[in-house]
């Protein structure tokens, strides 16, 4: 185990430091390919988690699977922890650089290997973006279904890392559910595959163990995905409601009644503005919350799914139906949900996107909750659920710029988080737990599950130098309590941690 290093390194010993793991890394790398230069570097200082930021000693931007090799042993034999990168567009600080460590960036990595149409697989390099991938497939009629709202940036390196999903992983599954392969290295460099094309592998499979793993467990360099058929016909609903409950309990009446669509979100009011307002999708301004419900196939199970979810909604007290007329008003009704984060932006200076899960029934409760806190808090939050999985995103907005309203944006976070537990979800649906939920995972689990968690990790890397300091809490942070994420408490204890997490 490396030795814990000062909560705020010593500029003199880290500048030595650097040095020294700037000239390791320069034998192995080509110039273009190392950063250290603090201009250089900045760009990296944060993902999309921007209330954080800390620079890294150096930035290796390997070209070549033998020079991530390379810089995995070399970093590994000088106890350096190593961060991996994808797009940098994570919301939970997962690819925060460590101050005395190296920032792995895997962004040349960008090449689709193969498209089997017939097996229904695409093999793809891990810097890949996730919708180059349903573009590469689209001639044979396939695409891959799982589909963040980052997914015209976000690659499917990062979505292994976090276990993303997307507005269609209620039919369709996570990342997880769509994975078949990953192959890449091991802390200090070693190949490693996980799964197999094949339907089962020999062995352990640990295929889902590092999946969501945050590239603590190991660096993804390939991996192969399953490709679904493209449905010839998709319908989308937009069902306004007067009252969120209402809203709430239509979505668990809709699963009740034996449906499972292609999709369904909600929105509440002051995002179904925000939305509007920035892509004209047509929303009821006037509907205290909106549902979007979609269902594809063919041409007479669209028909057969759609005239089941009206009924449904009209009962469940909808105010207002509206059937997508052909695909591109479909298209337009999908384009204020995928477009929530960037109109959000256009609210407030700086907004934080929690996320986390609960059952369906609570989705009224959760709401109105975060309406109090609003009030208690004295800041705006804007909601947008993947509603069929019980998926929050609420987006708490406010200015960095404003040291007491980051300290109440991180205290408004840390209780979302606490009352989706108590409504009994979890702390995290598809963002991953990164720095931002550190605290909150002593409050979800024991002990003894954070005790199991850390022996997976020592597994994998008992030198504890692949993204240290992230997902799985201390004891010593436990038992400090508190909820908050808290960037004064949390940088100096992030920078404190051992290479263990």
């Amino acid at each position: 185990m490396n030795a814990p290093l000062p909560a705020t390194p010593d500029p003199a010993a880290r500048s030595a430091r650097q040095r020294e793991v700037v000239t390791a890394l320069a034998a192995r790398l080509p110039a273009h390919a190392l950063l250290w230069q603090s201009e250089d570097t900045t760009p990296y200082e944060c993902d999309g988690l921007t209330a954080y930021r800390q620079r890294p000693l150096a930035v290796a931007l390997p070209e070549t699977e033998e020079q991530v090799a390379a810089v995995l042993r070399t970093c590994h034999a000088m106890g350096v922890p190593v961060v991996a990168r994808g797009a940098g567009t994570g919301l939970s600080g997962g690819a925060m650089p460590h101050p005395m460590g190296v920032t792995l960036s895997l962004a040349r990595f960008n090449r689709i290997l193969a498209v089997d149409p017939l097996a229904r697989t695409a093999t793809v390099q891990c810097g890949v973006r996730n919708l180059a991938i349903s573009e590469a497939a689209a001639p044979y009629g396939l695409y891959y279904a799982p589909d963040p709202s980052s997914q015209i940036a976000c690659t499917i390196g990062g979505n292994v890392a976090e276990n993303a999903g997307g507005v269609h992983c209620l039919k369709y599954g996570l990342t997880v559910h769509n994975v078949l392969r990953v192959r890449g290295f091991t802390a200090d460099g070693e190949p490693v595959v996980f799964g197999s094309r094949a339907p089962d592998v020999p062995g352990l499979d640990l295929l889902a163990a590092v999946i969501g793993s945050e590239g603590m467990l190991a660096v993804a360099i390939e991996v192969t995905v399953r490709l679904v058929p493209r449905p010839p016909t998709a319908r989308c609903i937009m069902a306004s409601f007067d009252d969120v409950r209402k809203a709430g309990d239509a979505v668990a009446a809709v699963i009740a009644a034996g449906i499972i669509p292609a999709g369904l979100e909600m929105m509440d009011k002051p995002m179904t503005a925000a939305a509007e307002d920035f892509v004209h999708a047509g929303y009821d301004l006037g509907a205290e919350a909106i549902l979007l419900c979609e269902s594809d196939g063919t041409p007479e199970e669209v028909a057969e799914e759609i005239g089941r979810m009206l009924d449904v909604l009209a009962g469940a007290g909808a105010t207002r139906l509206e059937v997508s007329g052909d695909e591109a008003q479909r298209l337009v009704f999908w384009s204020g949900r995928k477009n929530a984060f960037p109109a959000s932006g256009r609210l407030s200076p700086d907004y934080m996107c929690m996320d986390s899960t609960i059952p369906r029934k609570r989705l009224a409760d959760i709401l109105i909750a975060i309406q109090a806190m609003e009030r208690k808090y004295d800041l705006r939050c804007v909601n947008v659920f993947h509603a069929g999985d019980g998926n929050l995103h609420p987006l708490i907005l406010y200015d960095a710029n404003d040291p007491d309203q980051l300290d109440r944006c991180e205290r408004f976070g840390a209780e979302i988080l606490e009352t989706s537990v108590r409504l009994g979800g979890t702390v995290t649906g598809e963002h991953g737990v990164g720095i931002e939920k550190l605290a909150s995972m002593c409050v979800q689990f024991s002990p003894a599950e954070l005790q199991t968690m850390r022996a997976i990790k020592d597994a994998f890397d008992p030198a504890g130098l692949l993204n240290p300091g992230k997902v799985v809490p201390t004891p010593q942070r436990c038992a400090e309590g508190g909820l908050r994420p808290g960037r004064r408490s949390l940088l100096p204890l992030h920078a404190l941690e051992s290479g263990r997490p």
